[in-house]
């Protein structure tokens, strides 16, 4: 069974940066494209950001220009770097492989921006 386990979050002034790490267990996930999603109060979640076995990787609008995806294939770990964070990246980060192939989500790191 895949198990998720998301860290790094906290709470961070607008404007400064949080890199978020995710552990990837009981698969071998370097043939997967993985991606970090977010959940706002009130909203749907959303995908911030993909990355595929190749390191090719693709941002939501949103955050372009602003996050890094990566991976660590021998770590089974996916990171992303977010800088110049906003109010509007508050949220509860994520990560998973791609939809609509998702497994079954970990527990999150809330990111919290104060403006």
């Amino acid at each position: 069974q895949v198990q998720l386990v998301e860290s790094g979050g906290g709470l961070v002034q607008a404007g400064g940066s949080l890199r978020l790490s995710c552990v990837v267990s009981g698969i071998n996930f370097g043939f997967v494209t993985m991606g970090w999603y977010r959940q706002a109060p009130g909203k749907q979640r959303e995908v911030v950001a993909t990355i595929t076995s190749g390191s090719m990787t693709n941002y939501a609008n949103s955050v372009k220009g602003r996050f890094t995806i990566s991976r660590n294939n021998a770590k089974n770990t996916v990171y992303v770097q977010m800088d110049s964070l906003k109010s509007e990246d508050t949220a509860v980060y994520y990560c998973n492989r791609d939809q609509p192939f998702t497994w079954d989500w970990g527990q999150g790191t809330q990111v919290t921006v104060s403006s």
